[in-house]
């Protein structure tokens, strides 16, 4: 039987042998070992960050690693564009789950130290909120006192800068005080890059002291970029875009009947955008990385899961008369409120992405829905489920952008001489269980079926995710334990950067926003990780 495989170093299918898979090297060989053993294959359906960053972190353990993706390139949505180091939008949330999301965002901006632009983020308590800005400082401590421990820990974990500066205060009165000073275009300091805020922000309407805190841009077209370069590093790493995954079959079933079946292989049927004709590949693990479809897989492989799905969409404006780099900056609201959190994320040539955390910005009155009894797999609307796989339609799209503007403009009044450009950042995220606030999810196991369901509600908690799969990987013998590969992991020694810097990741992320309509500009950084720091995350000896 002949199976096509289409790698994403590629820009043409070539096609593989499946009993060929005997010759490539499996873990811990070498290439002039005489004993040559079967690799283990991996199916992983969804290209998103947990798809693909699960694909790297298996591909590079060296098993033939096969994802699935619907979209023409990875990691296309839902939207982002904030390091959560901390997880400070989200006042609601536990504080352990704050050290979470600081623990894993600086481990997965370690796999994808390109992705970063290097800024602080403003938090700003309004004036009509019941909260107050000292309500943070315990949990600030926390966090400060976290990513202290996490350097002793590491010293290459100080991405984040110093600790003491983790987050500092500033007071009504030098706030007034840098007001009057002339805005450096490119900021240096902390109090450079408050300069900005200090004279847009309408400081009649909020709390004082106003946070900031070393909390960083995201950018989804280089994390793609990333991503999709990395993969290119592994022969035995087949990328699908493009491709509808049509049915997962058990072929290995014991005891099917029964509720503790055993499955040992799993087909997967599935047809590439520009072929006639559909192809299968059977796979020893399988990894439901799907995203808001997540429920489609689960009710192929049988599995009754309680989930949720929300559809949730932000802007894209330009604005020139910023004067400069600024910060992002985050105004307080209660979710799904008239009154709910804006947010102002800047990037590069004056775009802006905005955020706006009611029912008439961000988020939808309909676009959050429940599975039922029958299926795993909510339904939205069909209107989103149009936005998400053809695009959006003009009309809402620019009165949903011009109202995001206005949204901002409450507190930041000179940015209503923004204007729209007809993009936007938007997608279905899926929530595990019931509760909607939830912001930390990982993977669910299925030992006995081989089969791993990842539900991240936050992407920086991808590599976890990860970890837990090569964790059951190496429990069900698939894979072995304690290898150089693995370690390397821990030490953040990725192959894919020892020759691929910030221009290289740039020059594939400018490709992706075209491709996605974007503007170009949006693909870079203002302020990239330093190559400095980038020299301790690569593999030594380069």
């Amino acid at each position: 039987m002949t199976t096509m495989t289409q790698s994403s170093n590629k820009n043409h299918a070539h096609f593989v042998k499946q009993d060929d898979s005997s010759k490539v090297l499996s873990y811990g060989d070498h290439q002039n070992s005489p004993i040559k053993r079967p690799t283990k294959r991996v199916g992983i359906l969804g290209g998103g960050t947990a798809g693909s960053t699960i694909a790297i972190r298996l591909a590079a353990l060296g098993l033939e690693t096969y994802l699935f993706e619907k979209k023409k390139s990875l990691i296309d949505g839902p939207p982002m564009c904030h390091l959560h180091a901390g997880g400070n939008l989200y006042r609601e949330i536990p504080d352990e789950d704050c050290v979470a999301l600081l623990k894993q965002c600086i481990d997965i901006l370690r796999l994808y130290p390109h992705t970063i632009d290097v800024r602080p983020t403003v938090f700003a308590v309004p004036t009509r909120d019941e909260g107050l800005p000292e309500d943070l400082l315990p949990r600030l401590d926390i966090l400060t006192e976290a990513y202290q421990e996490l350097i002793e820990q590491d010293a290459n974990n100080k991405v984040l800068g110093e600790p003491e500066d983790y987050y500092q205060l500033y007071s009504h009165e030098q706030l007034l005080e840098l007001s009057e000073r002339e805005q450096v275009e490119v900021p240096s300091t902390v109090d450079e890059w408050v300069i900005p805020v200090a004279k847009y922000l309408d400081l009649n309407k909020v709390k004082f002291p106003l946070i900031v805190v070393q909390e960083y841009g995201w950018n989804i077209f280089r994390l793609a970029a990333s991503a999709q370069l990395a993969l290119e590093e592994y022969d035995h790493a087949h990328v699908f875009t493009d491709t509808t995954v049509q049915k997962v079959v058990p072929v290995d079933c014991e005891n099917c009947t029964n509720a503790d079946h055993h499955v040992t292989k799993w087909r997967i049927d599935y047809q590439q955008a520009n072929d006639s004709q559909a192809e299968s590949i059977e796979v020893d693990y399988l990894v439901n990385a799907c995203g808001f479809r997540t429920g489609v897989i689960d009710d192929m492989v049988g599995v009754e899961v309680t989930r949720m799905v929300e559809f949730k969409s932000s802007y894209v404006t330009h604005w020139g008369d910023a004067g400069g780099q600024i910060p992002e900056i985050i105004v307080y609201g209660q979710r799904g409120t008239p009154e709910g959190m804006a947010q102002l994320t800047p990037y590069p040539g004056g775009y802006f992405q905005i955020h706006g955390m009611s029912k008439a910005i961000t988020l939808f009155d309909d676009g959050l829905v429940a599975s039922g009894t029958d299926s795993a797999q909510p339904k939205l609307p069909q209107q989103y489920v149009h936005y998400i796989e053809d695009g959006w339609d003009k009309a809402p799209l620019q009165a949903r952008s011009q109202q995001a503007i206005e949204y901002v403009a409450e507190f930041v009044p000179t940015f209503n001489s923004a204007r729209t450009v007809g993009n936007a950042l938007y997608g279905g995220q899926q929530i595990p269980g019931e509760d909607d606030t939830l912001r930390v999810a990982d993977v669910s196991l299925y030992s006995n079926i081989r089969y791993a369901r990842a539900e991240n509600v936050k992407a920086s908690s991808t590599l976890i995710a990860a970890d837990q799969i090569v964790t059951e990987l190496t429990t069900l013998g698939l894979i072995q334990n304690d290898t150089p590969m693995n370690r390397s992991r821990y030490a953040h020694e990725w192959s894919y950067l020892t020759h691929n810097d910030g221009l290289a990741v740039d020059k594939v992320a400018r490709v992706l926003a075209e491709q996605r309509g974007f503007p170009i500009a949006m693909a870079d950084v203002n302020h990239s990780i330093r190559e400095a720091a980038l020299d301790d995350l690569s593999p030594a000896g380069v």
